[in-house]
């Protein structure tokens, strides 16, 4: 587990005691335009989808990881590999650290860094991307200090509707990517 293993967190494999904590993740209307969310997930949905995480990425081309204090054992967030291509041998990445007291702590870029690692070590990737929207300056400082590099723009490729206003807008999203 030494790849997964950093100095302020770690990563592991998703468990079934980690429901409530996916639950209130996936059913954040917050994080909802990222991950192209358009309704609620039911706990039965996500007890189904913990029950088949153990699937290998090669089978389901994508890989969700807990991010874990490496002193409490306690849930910050999770990292995601998505749309994993294993003939060009490319993926994407995301990321959430839930709840305000784990950001700002490091556990994102320690995260990147350590998922970098174990996708070029162990799944022998030639490069990672990452799809931001142009609001996120958190975000975009995340990956450009994790070595990602800005290669694109994709203009107004984000229907956003604001939670405060109801308004509907169209935002730009940044494609970054980091190559071994």
């Amino acid at each position: 587990m030494k790849t997964l293993q950093g100095t302020h967190c770690y990563l592991r494999a998703l468990e079934p005691e980690d429901i409530d904590h996916v639950y209130r993740v996936e059913n954040d209307e917050g994080l909802w335009s990222v991950g192209e969310t358009l309704v609620p997930f039911s706990k039965y949905v996500l007890k189904e989808y913990l029950a088949n995480s153990h699937r290998d990425i090669f089978d389901v081309r994508q890989l969700r990881l807990v991010i874990c204090d490496s002193t409490s054992h306690g849930f910050v967030g999770l990292i995601d590999v998505f749309d994993f291509d294993p003939h060009n041998l490319r993926a994407g990445i995301g990321i959430v650290i839930a709840g305000e007291e784990h950001k700002r702590k490091g556990y994102a870029t320690e995260s990147i860094s350590l998922l970098k690692n174990y996708c070029n070590t162990h799944l022998n990737l030639h490069q990672l991307y990452a799809n931001i929207e142009e609001d996120n300056k958190a975000s975009i400082s995340l990956f450009e200090k994790a070595g990602f590099e800005l290669i694109g723009i994709k203009k107004q490729w984000r229907r956003k509707r604001s939670l405060t206003t109801g308004k509907e807008s169209y935002i730009n999203e940044l494609l970054y990517q980091h190559i071994f």
